[in-house]
């Protein structure tokens, strides 16, 4: 199934050459280069001074919005309305990051439920995938504007330990931005190309790419051979990286200034200019042994050692996962042929140092560590584009493969040019208490709605056991073999119940279809993600309407009539509100009921623990 190289304009199958980025989105910093005269380039601002683009997004009170250097200027003096470290919020729900929400200087929604975090700025609310298609929007631009030509094609870079969800709110983020994604690519792969590993198609080696950025730290064990790169194992921590080492230099400066930590957190400006103070005293303390530093007023002077001590248990986490990896892999450090070195932390000293101890060889660090990422990625663009002839690239999956959830969502299960033979597979439950029968829907295509996809075919798994909405946990899976044939699988995992049906997914479409339904999502991908946003608003609103109704009628004795009251008045508010077209309203209806309901609920919850262990014993 080869790629289709399509012209946006003219809507057409493009039968001239088009440049392809390779983008590195991210958690502090962002690049986008491309090939020139053969070699990978990464683009400068318009200045031609910098090539990091700040990972910030800022919203002003008139609506503009700005990012990078721009928008990090506001991190201080406007910290509510400022956005950072949003990768770190790709495809993850409100439970998976509430303990970080206290390091944030903006508000985190919490929705109450397992759905996608959204961020509040002023009377809006924001998924990671709008802001990180923010990010994403302006490197565009900068590449357009180096290129003198419209840019529509990119391979973006993602941690090889982001999951699938992550994977696709990356890709969706790239759509929503005008960009037709050729490819996810790992970052640990991206940063081998770079260092033209792998791109002697004669040469088997294994190699590890410690990458330890802003936010996220990955080791990957990769073993290259006939230009092919095998993962054979991956481990890190999507939760640690020079943000963690920030805030254990700014506990340093506060312990050192006498400053009590809380009472700093609860100030979100004061927070922000020490973070930023932290991080500044950080890059000081790479190319010397002491710094001074000015924290609310007190100057303290920093020794490179007590920051070493502060971040030790950090760094030694990260070695962990190392050793993680090779086990994992069957390797000891010893059989690591070479260690390529990524991510702005590197260039701590003490990492390095730590690093080189672990493996016994000094690393790979003569490209950037903050460059070297993109640069491979517009390395696996161009063989993309078909300049690199000897390495292989496998079969893919031509269009999105997915099914159809409630409110007519496109869900999707495998991801367009995803390599076969593939298998993925996601959890579901049902909606409605004691529902015996789903029907599961296939559908191929890149739109955010069932209604603008192909079906492929569709199958009903019964005999599911009557239980309570919300308790079935039903797998479904979908095998692609490598002749192409899709099998959709469906189990309910509690009791065994399982039905199948086989589908060839190409069947029946033409290239010319093809490149119409890719150029569709993206000229829709702006409306599409609107229409995606206010049907999941709604969908989580009946789903609060139907659990408040069932805690007022559960907990009638333990609430009082003023309490009972209010929560059917927000209850009502919320009902008026999920028919219209206003999603930011509706979000705004569901935090109202949250915030006045969430004291109840925790003193029910200790109401029914109390009454549980009434007359028992704690061993």
């Amino acid at each position: 199934m080869p790629l289709i190289p399509i012209n946006m304009r003219e809507g057409a199958i493009a039968r001239t050459e088009e440049t392809i980025v390779g983008i590195d989105l991210g958690t502090t910093n962002s690049l986008v280069a491309y090939i020139k005269d053969g070699k990978p380039h990464c683009i400068r601002d318009a200045a031609g001074k910098h090539t990091l683009v700040p990972s910030v997004v800022h919203f002003t009170p008139e609506g503009e919005v700005l990012v990078g250097d721009a928008a990090r200027e506001k991190l201080i003096s406007d910290p509510a309305n400022t956005i950072y470290s949003v990768k770190r919020l790709m495809g993850k729900s409100y439970r998976d990051v509430a303990d970080f929400q206290s390091f944030l200087g903006y508000q985190v929604f919490d929705d109450d439920t397992d759905s996608l975090v959204k961020i509040r700025v002023r009377d809006r609310f924001f998924t990671p995938i709008e802001l990180s298609a923010e990010i994403l929007r302006a490197l565009k631009r900068r590449a357009e504007t180096e290129l003198g030509r419209p840019v529509s094609k990119a391979v973006i870079t993602v941690p090889a330990y982001f999951n699938d969800n992550q994977r696709q709110a990356t890709r969706d983020a790239g759509r929503l931005a005008g960009l037709d994604v050729l490819r996810i690519v790992n970052e640990p792969t991206a940063a081998a190309l770079a260092y033209g590993i792998g791109l002697d198609s004669t040469h088997t080696e294994t190699i590890a790419v410690y990458d330890l950025g802003g936010g996220t730290f990955d080791i990957s064990i990769l073993k290259i051979h006939e230009g092919m790169f095998e993962v054979l194992a991956t481990n890190g921590d999507t939760f640690l990286g020079g943000d963690d080492f920030d805030r254990a230099l700014a506990d340093l400066l506060l312990q050192q200034a006498g400053f009590n930590s809380d009472a700093v957190a609860s100030d979100k400006a004061t927070a922000q200019a020490l973070r930023l103070q932290a991080e500044s005293v950080k890059k000081a303390l790479s190319k010397a042994d002491t710094c001074e530093g000015n924290v609310l007023g007190k100057t303290v002077r920093i020794q490179r050692t007590d920051f070493e001590r502060a971040i030790e248990p950090l760094v030694q986490r990260t070695l962990d996962c190392c050793a993680n990896a090779l086990r994992d892999a069957g390797l000891q450090p010893k059989d690591i042929e070479k260690v390529v070195l990524v991510g702005g932390s590197t260039r701590v000293p003490f990492v390095k140092q730590r690093v080189a101890e672990f493996f016994g060889q000094q690393p790979f660090d003569g490209l950037d560590p903050d460059e070297v990422v993109a640069l491979g990625a517009a390395v696996q663009a161009d063989i993309l584009a078909g300049n690199q002839r000897d390495l292989l690239l496998l079969d893919v999956t031509p269009l999105s493969l997915g099914i159809e959830t409630v409110g007519g969502l496109m869900d999707v299960i495998i991801p367009r040019n995803s390599k076969v033979p593939i298998r993925a597979a996601r959890q579901y439950t049902t909606s409605v208490d004691g529902q015996k029968n789903l029907k599961i829907a296939v559908y191929q295509g890149e739109r955010d709605l069932v209604q603008h996809n192909r079906k492929l075919g569709e199958f009903i798994l019964s005999g599911i056991p009557p239980m309570p909405a919300g308790l079935p946990k039903i797998e479904i899976a979908f095998i692609i073999n490598a002749d192409g044939i899709l099998t959709v699988r469906a189990k309910e995992l509690r009791s065994g119940i399982e039905q199948q049906i086989d589908i060839r997914p190409a069947y029946g479409i033409t290239e010319e279809d093809m490149a119409r339904m890719l150029m569709d999502s993206i000229a829709h991908a702006a409306e599409d993600m609107r229409a995606r946003a206010l049907l999941e608003a709604r969908n989580e609103a009946q789903t609060l309407l139907l659990a408040g109704e069932k805690f007022l009628q559960q907990n009638d004795a333990l609430l009082s009539e003023t309490e009972k009251a209010t929560t059917r008045s927000f209850l009502r508010a919320l009902q008026e509100i999920i028919p219209g077209d206003d999603k930011d309203r509706i979000h705004s209806a569901i935090q109202q009921l949250n915030e006045y309901t969430a004291p109840l609920a925790r003193r029910v919850m200790d109401a029914t623990i109390r009454e549980a262990m009434q007359g028992k014993k704690i061993p």
